[in-house]
């Protein structure tokens, strides 16, 4: 799969960006610091001028790839799905048993993330950190249902699909193959973000993994409908 993802570009909306960040050595920059510094700072400190600083531009430069910085938080979080989203589509492609299929998608969806060295400039284990963080403040927003209409999330619906698709081939009488697809993903998010800063609010630990609990619930909740 590494082979695979060498020559991947995961392609965002072009309108969540002024100029296509990965167009330019300045481009891959901000995106590049600007992952290690929401992460340290957190999205609420990080600002442009902070950014500009960090890679010697000026500030006015990093707006002539993102209005602001929600749209550069809305670009982080859709790089992610979208890399998820081949993973999960890579790893899956060959499994023929529905089940196993759907088992290795939840796994790909709730493990912790590593490092993957195809992509140089971004760094995938501090950018999942920032989707448990702060992914939530791409879209609790009074402009959500436009940016919908606009495609701004059309990445993270289509991951909810192909998990969708996958419980419907595992159980087509299932009645809320959606509602547990999006429960997979947003959940995991929340686990890992308990099991970081909430420790005695979740089971998930280093033994009792996110991808353990929602594998379980998973496939307990399309077992009782069959046997239902």
């Amino acid at each position: 799969m590494k082979f695979l993802l060498q020559n991947l570009k995961v392609s965002i909306n072009d309108k969540i960006y002024l100029k296509d960040p990965e167009s330019s050595a300045l481009g891959k920059r901000i995106i590049e610091n600007s992952i290690i510094m929401i992460n340290q700072m957190g999205f609420e400190n990080f600002t442009f001028k902070k950014l500009g600083k960090k890679i010697g531009s000026n500030e006015s430069s990093i707006y002539r790839y993102f209005e602001n910085k929600h749209k550069l938080l809305l670009y982080l979080t859709s790089w992610y799905w979208g890399w998820l989203e081949y993973q999960l589509v890579f790893s899956t492609n060959s499994i023929s048993n529905t089940k196993q299929k759907l088992k290795k998608a939840i796994e790909i969806i709730t493990r912790t993330v590593e490092e993957d060295s195809s992509f140089s400039h971004i760094n995938e284990v501090l950018l999942s950190k920032i989707v448990v963080n702060e992914n939530s403040k791409s879209y609790l927003t009074k402009q959500v249902d436009k940016e919908n209409k606009e495609g701004y999330f059309s990445i993270y619906k289509r991951l909810v699909a192909r998990i969708t698709d996958m419980i419907i081939d595992v159980n087509h009488k299932y009645k809320h193959p959606s509602s547990l697809a999006s429960t997979i993903i947003e959940g995991a998010l929340h686990q890992h973000f308990l099991k970081d800063h909430f420790s005695s609010l979740t089971d998930c630990n280093e033994e009792n993994s996110p991808t353990k609990y929602f594998t379980e619930l998973v496939f307990n909740s399309l077992n009782n409908t069959i046997n239902g």
